[in-house]
């Protein structure tokens, strides 16, 4: 990846991130920030892993798009964290238990919904395209599972430009982070490289 490809793709990513996070630190009841990010070149596997899984388990939600906007957007979570990330978000705690219920992972639906529709927005609006909205999936499971959960969903093979992005989210004394990854293959990050600076 060349140095004006990574900076073009990660200006991108930032500034759509830094806006998403302002807007839902403004209407919700914890504090969110963009707390580091990284490129790199590699395959899905490699994306997946800038989650810690110090919880084996990890949930996921995740756009597969194709056609004039070929790129995959991830939003990794640790379950364990559901009582900080539903405090952050909903303005109380869902308390955490054995296993995620069907209420938490609408609750990630949604907050993942917001913060990858707003990368793939910016994106479009770079690229002057316009896309129907997409429906972002979910899955939940250790880094094997969703890297094969990912590939049943459509993940195109190979090599791809890989932004990552850690997501702070505080509320009261409670913190937790999440990873925001976007797989972008190699055509298409080219475009992102050549588009006029502002």
């Amino acid at each position: 990846m060349s140095d004006n490809t990574s900076r073009a793709l990660l200006g991108l990513t930032e500034t759509s991130l830094k806006k998403c996070l302002a807007r839902l630190s403004g209407v919700s009841a914890g504090t969110w920030e963009l707390s580091g990010m990284n490129a790199l070149r590699g395959t899905v596997e490699d994306a997946v892993k800038s989650h810690d899984f110090t919880n084996p388990a990890a949930s996921a939600v995740y756009f597969n798009l194709r056609g004039a906007l070929p790129l995959t957007a991830i939003m990794l979570f640790d379950p364990e964290d559901m009582e900080c990330i539903s405090k952050c978000f909903m303005g109380y705690s869902f308390p955490r238990g054995r296993a995620t219920t069907p209420t938490e992972e609408v609750m990630l639906l949604e907050l993942g919904n917001i913060v990858l529709n707003s990368l793939i927005n910016s994106a479009m609006n770079a690229l002057k395209l316009s896309l129907m909205p997409s429906v972002p999936a979910y899955l939940e499971g250790d880094f094997r599972d969703l890297v094969n959960g990912l590939a049943r969903g459509g993940e195109p093979k190979g090599e791809f430009q890989i932004i990552t992005a850690t997501l702070t989210m505080r509320s009261d004394k409670r913190v937790s982070r999440s990873e925001v990854l976007a797989l972008v293959p190699e055509e298409l990050a080219l475009r992102f490289e050549h588009l006029p600076t502002a």
